[in-house]
């Protein structure tokens, strides 16, 4: 189902929606399709700005030194892992 749509667009933008079109040999309204497609799949990524930010953040936190021990650390996968396999807690008849 097609829903007809009424734009304003400035010129320069009709002129590139005009020669993608003649160069890809397709109509305008599929050129216009496939831009907002695009448009819309890259609006959930993160800029380039936010991604430095977040690897800035990322890279702060990997120097730190450790807070704890390969030892001690290796006991608390182990303890999760069991609990994991047991079913994790398990609530009281009157708990809830």
């Amino acid at each position: 189902m097609a829903t007809k749509m009424t734009f304003t667009l400035d010129e320069e933008t009709a002129l590139r929606i005009d020669r993608t079109a003649a160069r890809l040999g397709t109509s305008k309204s599929r050129v216009v399709r496939e831009a907002i497609r695009e448009y819309a799949a890259r609006t959930g990524r993160l800029g380039e700005p936010e991604q430095r930010r977040m690897l800035a953040a990322l890279d702060v936190v990997l120097a730190r030194a450790p807070t704890r021990g390969v030892a001690e650390v290796e006991q608390e996968i182990r303890e999760v892992r069991a609990a994991r396999r047991g079913g994790g807690r398990r609530a009281r008849p009157g708990d809830r």
